[in-house]
């Protein structure tokens, strides 16, 4: 039995829907309109009311600005005749022409205190019974918001609705149960039983109401009975559970700045708070401790409610990063300090110690992370994100990610599709709505049945947040009586994972497993797009790295102290700009002129503790103090920033030479973590220039170079391997300028047809001798492209192989790419990229489809490309996607969307890449190194310092490499971190030239793990790619 001749015949479905919307009017009883509005149009971000003035607005007047805050009260006083019923204010602000834009926000204050919020879907404002017969004491603090990236424009808001009612509960849950009625019976087949059944009950029902009666409420309230009772009799055969978690997902900045962020939370979380009151099933997740500092600093009293319902299991504070971070840009590092400070502070505030990581909106997940979250006490991942891809479906929803290191991290991925999106559809939301449809497909998309029968479905509005409404908690408890579909249940998400570990554990089935990166095959372009955000990041990276050692050296050697918080507010700032759309560069241009005051302050910070250790030093002589902030011997060029003759070191004179911004000097065999002397000298070390260039060809140590009349290498001959390094008949150093007009997301993607229409810069106007002596060579060129110039130095040196391009850009293109392309003498089916905590393979030919969706990917430091005896690697200090196919190595350089910055990336860009040509593999040339030398030069420091030639750490492998050095966050021990980054089991030793007096291994967060070792020496062994932490205590 199924939908009947008759009820085709009757249209008894559209019919029921008519009926349906009839019904929803009539749930607000006794309602008193609010004709006149009292408004202060001061444009204030004051986080509480106003006193006033007062000016009157009448429903159907507008209100108009950019960025700008209306205060709206209300003269009306609650009628007593609405004494014990549930009574609420509606309001409707909506901003004009409908579309995308044509919500509104706002945070109600009730007696002065913040209330909640309201927006376009949460339009209701329920009152505490107090308020009957007194004047309302309401006040709207609207914010007229932001055109959502694009042309500036102001947002025109229209005074539409404000009234005063009593909800009718009774007709309200008529309402909501017979719509979940209609919802469930369109998921089900005509000839399924379960839709006749409910047809014919909700017919029943309705024609019991008499629509023509001046007391329809007495019919409304007979015909809700008569459902009740019968959706009672309903049977429901299914153990498939779909697990509710209301969620809104609040981008901490996108096409808002993060000052709006601060009040988007306020508005979302008081909404919740609300609700909790009305709803007890609701449970509520918010992952990221950024917002709830803010709420914490902003609105204490909001905050305190949050921690009540913490304690309470309502609201799961969980999810593990300080805010839900870029996973492809940011430093192997910060992925640990973002889950560092995030889970301290979850556990500081709220008791809560956080063991999943929630990151449904991120754009591609590292390698490195199965290893970060187990050793951080992380057990499960959770995204949908990779549901986006363009060419290929991830295989599996539930499953085991095997990280780069071997480490597994269960991980789930959201399968809730939009309502009624298309059956082929692969695209899943973590902005779930509450639909018979959504419960339906949300199980029916799911591919891993056989191990798994319970699902959960995040719920709520998001992005800009607002979050759950009020009837997506209504239908969660009339859905989950339908049949036909699976239950509906709401539960924390903490709760869903430790079941789903449990399931899993009992289950003798096969599970899946994905060994290697999560890449996502879409926003490509986040790679490259606000190129200034990127190069702070990487440099402040660097930076506190380097504070951070050398506040450990001054506090064990001079006992000048640990500035501990000053350097945390410092990382708190980095890690919120590495939200996933800020540092990837998708938001708005006000986001990025605060990120870059943002970085400022955060420089200015960890100069602040730097400052400390320079202010022990004797200035009182002509002397440099070098710093090794490497763990390896090294050699290596070092700029003085000032002009002087000669240095010598021990004694022995050194090669220098003289550049225009200072002297350059070249030193040998430098300890690691350690400083060396260097003084001022008048005895000159005669050298003869190993360069000689006659206009286009350059003999260097290593190369013959051979440019044309472009600018471009023609000829590059490696003298030491006795092989051309480029490609026949092409040349190398080629920049080249592409269309770039992707279908859908202007700063976010990079589509693959980018390349049929290329460009080279050839333009030449300046081909120069800008710099020549003992230890480098340096061309200045000039090219004009289009409306944009390029300038660059390239740098030959005397000691090392590595040729650096210093680049400057004039960039003023909209909506083109621009790229560098090697294409070099190399025949190899994979590349190599340097990553978070070690390096990946990927191919580096279009064989399969996905394959081909990796035509732009990510790397930090480097790639390579390396056949068995000989290899090239392309380095760079602040770039990140690469493109190599077949034998064309292609770094990409600047992007230049219009959307949602219409400015983005237009100016001056400074950076730098630089070629490596090597003997044998990437591993014995030390790539890693190279790439490391590049991006952290040598230290100078003015003055002496005693103890200088110690080194603080020294590990006697060079393919382990120390990623920080620190204070531990709990005691007076000192943290260092270190990884193996060639991929191969290394027994090493661990050492300094102070006294250790205890060396004890923890996980990540710094929890004791091994026995404390009572020694100077400690000898590990390191699996491939594995991180170790160590505390170990000085004596000082």
């Amino acid at each position: 039995m199924g939908v009947t001749y008759t009820d085709k015949l009757f249209f008894t479905e559209r019919k029921l829907k008519a009926r349906l919307e009839d019904i929803k009017n009539l749930r607000y009883r006794d309602i008193v309109n609010i004709p006149i509005l009292l408004v202060n149009e001061r444009n204030t971000d004051a986080k509480y009311p106003l006193n006033g003035p007062w000016q009157e607005k009448r429903l159907g007047e507008c209100w108009k600005g950019r960025d700008q805050y209306l205060w709206v009260t209300f003269d009306v006083t609650i009628p007593a005749s609405f004494v014990s019923m549930p009574i609420l204010c509606f309001v409707d602000f909506g901003i004009t022409g409908g579309g995308g834009n044509s919500g509104f926000e706002a945070l109600a204050f009730l007696n002065g205190k913040p209330y909640q919020g309201v927006d376009s879907n949460h339009k209701e404002i329920f009152l505490p019974n107090d308020v009957v017969g007194k004047k309302l004491d309401l006040t709207l603090k609207l914010w007229s918001g932001l055109e959502g990236g694009g042309k500036s424009r102001e947002m025109e808001h229209r005074f539409s609705q404000a009234f005063v009612c009593w909800l009718d509960e009774r007709v309200d849950e008529l309402y909501y149960l017979a719509r979940a009625i209609i919802e469930t019976n369109e998921q089900l087949p005509e000839t399924n039983e379960n839709s006749q059944k409910l047809l014919k009950l909700l017919n029943d029902t309705f024609k019991l109401i008499d629509w023509s009666s001046d007391d329809i409420y007495s019919s409304l309230y007979k015909a809700h009975a008569y459902l009740v009772e019968g959706v009672e009799k309903l049977e429901k055969f299914t153990d498939i559970v779909i697990n509710c978690i209301g969620h809104t997902h609040i981008d901490v900045a996108c096409l808002w700045r993060l000052k709006h962020t601060r009040e988007k939370a306020a508005r979302s979380f008081t909404t919740v708070l609300r609700l909790m009151e009305r709803y007890p099933h609701y449970i509520f997740l918010q992952s990221q401790p950024r917002l709830y500092d803010y709420i914490k600093e902003d609105y204490p009293e909001i905050y305190t409610e949050i921690k009540k319902r913490i304690q309470e299991g309502r609201w799961d504070a969980n999810g593990a990063m300080w805010v839900e971070a870029d996973c492809n840009l940011i430093s192997g590092e910060s992925l640990v300090r973002q889950i560092l400070l995030g889970k301290k502070f979850f556990k500081e505030e709220f008791g809560k110690d956080a063991d999943f990581l929630w990151l449904p909106d991120v754009f591609g997940y590292s390698w490195v992370l199965p290893q970060i979250l187990k050793k951080s006490g992380v057990n499960t991942f959770l995204t949908s994100k990779i549901s986006w891809n363009q060419y290929n479906k991830i295989p599996h929803d539930t499953f085991l990610w095997k990280g780069i290191d071997g480490t597994e991290i269960l991980t789930h991925m959201i399968t809730t599709p939009q309502v009624n999106a298309p059956k082929e559809s692969w695209f899943y939301t973590y902005n779930g709505r509450i639909h018979a449809n959504t419960i339906a497909e949300t199980w029916n998309r799911y591919i891993d049945k056989d191990i798994n029968n319970e699902l959960l479905l995040a719920y709520g509005h998001g992005d800009g947040g607002g979050g759950v409404e009020r009837e997506m908690l209504e239908l969660i408890k009339h859905l989950d009586k339908m049949p036909g579909i699976p239950h509906v249940k709401t539960q924390t998400a903490t709760e869903f994972f430790h079941k789903l570990h449990e399931r899993l554990h009992k289950t003798d089935r096969f599970i899946p497993e994905w060994d290697g990166e999560l890449y996502l095959e879409y926003h490509r372009g986040t790679y490259t797009s606000q190129a200034l955000i990127k190069k702070y990041n990487r440099k402040l990276e660097n930076y506190y790295r380097l504070v951070e050692m050398l506040s450990v050296y001054a506090e064990i050697t001079k006992g000048v102290p640990y500035n501990r918080d000053t350097l945390e507010k410092g990382w708190k700032i980095i890690l919120t700009n590495q939200f996933h759309d800020i540092i990837p560069g998708s938001s708005i241009k006000e986001v990025y002129i605060d990120a870059v005051e943002d970085y400022k302050k955060a420089e200015h910070l960890a100069s602040e503790v730097l400052s400390k250790f320079e202010d022990r030093l004797d200035k009182s002589s002509d002397t440099y103090l070098i710093f090794n902030n490497s763990n390896w011997n090294r050699n290596d060029y070092v700029l003085i920033p000032h002009k002087h003759s000669s240095f010598k070191s021990n004694d022995s004179v050194l090669t220098t030479q003289d550049t225009a911004e200072g002297t350059l000097v070249y030193l040998e065999n430098l300890k690691p973590l350690a400083f060396t002397v260097i003084q001022t000298s008048n005895e000159n070390n005669t050298l003869v220039e190993p360069f000689t260039f006659d206009g286009r060809i350059l003999e260097t140590p290593f190369y013959t170079i051979e440019f044309d009349d472009k600018g471009h290498i023609k000829h590059l001959y490696d003298k030491e391997a006795e092989r051309e390094v480029l490609a026949p008949n092409q040349c190398g150093n080629v920049i080249q300028t592409f269309e770039d007009r992707p279908m859908s997301y202007d700063a976010w993607d990079i589509d693959i047809y980018y390349q049929e229409k290329p460009a080279i810069v050839d333009n030449l106007v300046k081909f120069t001798v800008k710099e020549k002596g003992p230890l480098r060579f340096v061309l200045e060129i000039e090219w004009q492209h289009l409306h944009s110039k390029i300038y660059q130095d390239i740098i030959f040196y005397a000691h090392t192989r590595r040729i650096d391009f210093k680049t400057k850009v004039d960039w003023r293109e909209r909506r083109r790419l621009m790229k560098v392309a090697f294409p070099v003498d190399i025949r190899t089916t994979k590349a190599t990229y340097d990553i978070q905590f070690g390096n990946i393979e990927r191919p580096n030919h279009w064989n399969t489809s996905w394959d081909l969706a990796k035509f732009e990917v990510v790397g930090h430091k480097w790639a390579d490309l390396s056949d068995g005896g000989y290899g090239i690697s392309l380095l760079n200090d602040c770039k990140y996607g690469y493109d190599i196919k077949g034998n064309v190595i292609r770094l990409t350089l600047l992007k230049s969307p219009t959307y949602p910055d219409p400015e983005a990336d237009l100016g001056v860009h400074e950076f730098t890449y630089a070629l490596y040509p090597h003997l044998d593999d990437w591993r014995k040339a030390q790539t890693e190194i190279e790439a490391f030398k590049l991006n952290n030069p040598l230290n100078v420091f003015e003055g002496c310092f005693d103890e200088l030639s110690q080194s603080l750490i020294i590990i006697d492998k060079n393919n382990v490499e120390i990623s920080a050095i620190k204070k531990a966050e709990y005691d007076d021990a000192y943290i260092i971190r270190l990884y193996e980054f060639e991929g191969k089991k290394t027994k090493c030793t661990l050492t300094s030239d102070y006294t250790i007096i205890t060396i004890t291994e923890t996980d990540l967060m710094e929890n004791e793990i091994g026995p404390t070792e009572n020694t100077q020496a400690l000898t590990i062994t390191l699996n491939p790619y594995e991180i170790r932490t160590f505390k170990i205590r000085f004596q000082k």
